[in-house]
């Protein structure tokens, strides 16, 4: 294992094999239109281990976005619960909430969200010093993440100045900086060529298994969905497994 999968391991709690690290249970959400009631989510399912990368795989509408929400404690459910290691999530409260999706979640989407008028590497360190490490020691984390994701030369730049690919593997490395255990990926190729989606979705999942990290990963792209672990999809508001 590399030193920043080493690093990421050892800073995130190690969980048992035998309990999934994400587990979404009965999950359910419905919407309000006007006097009709949209119900996207009836009772979906989800478990993910440590280190297993699982595509979900739905037409746009089918609740995709809803459920990585749900999942990413972003949005709650109207029924059903989130367990992250185990851990009920349903009756915590938002201070909570945002602690455990500050220390045990990584979101990656479609759109990079890097702050413009800010480097690589600052990208990167921000979301370690918010959550209190020094400066150094999120620059030495950072410096460290964005080497193992081929970037080493890029650090000093800004997003304007970097490739739609080198944005989205800054996104990924500020997406593990905090070494969190869970990470949900909506669409990360989404707006890239072939050949570059290629190789940021190779960097991603090389890094995935290397930390161990429990992730699910919204995607139309079904080459990219092949090569990860399983495939679900939502029908009806139902998660169903793909062969």
């Amino acid at each position: 294992m590399s030193e920043v999968a080493d690093h990421t391991a050892t800073q995130a709690s190690a969980p048992s094999e035998d309990v999934p690290l994400i587990f979404l249970h009965q999950v359910e959400r419905h919407y309000r239109q006007g006097e009709d009631t949209l119900h996207i989510l009836k009772g979906a399912e989800l478990a993910v281990w440590p280190g297993e990368s699982v595509a979900l795989v739905a037409p746009s509408g089918a609740g995709k976005s809803t459920l990585l929400h749900i999942a990413g404690l972003l949005e709650h459910p109207d029924r059903g619960d989130v367990y992250i290691d185990s851990r009920s999530t349903a009756l915590l409260s938002d201070a909570e909430r945002t602690a455990i999706r500050r220390s045990d979640i990584g979101f990656v989407y479609q759109s990079h969200r890097l702050l413009p008028e800010f480097s690589a590497l600052e990208n990167v360190m921000l979301p370690q010093m918010i959550r209190g490490l020094s400066r150094n020691e999120a620059k030495a984390r950072a410096s460290e993440l964005l080497g193992y994701l081929g970037l080493a030369e890029r650090v000093t730049h800004r997003p304007a100045e970097l490739s739609g690919g080198e944005q989205q593997r800054v996104a990924i490395a500020r997406a593990v900086a905090n070494a969190p255990r869970v990470l949900l990926a909506d669409e990360p190729t989404g707006n890239l060529d072939p050949g570059t989606a290629d190789r940021v979705f190779n960097a991603l999942t090389q890094l995935v298994r290397a930390s161990g990290l429990a992730t699910i990963i919204a995607t139309h792209n079904m080459d990219l969905a092949a090569r990860m672990d399983r495939r679900v999809t939502l029908r009806n508001g139902i998660i169903e497994e793909m062969p």
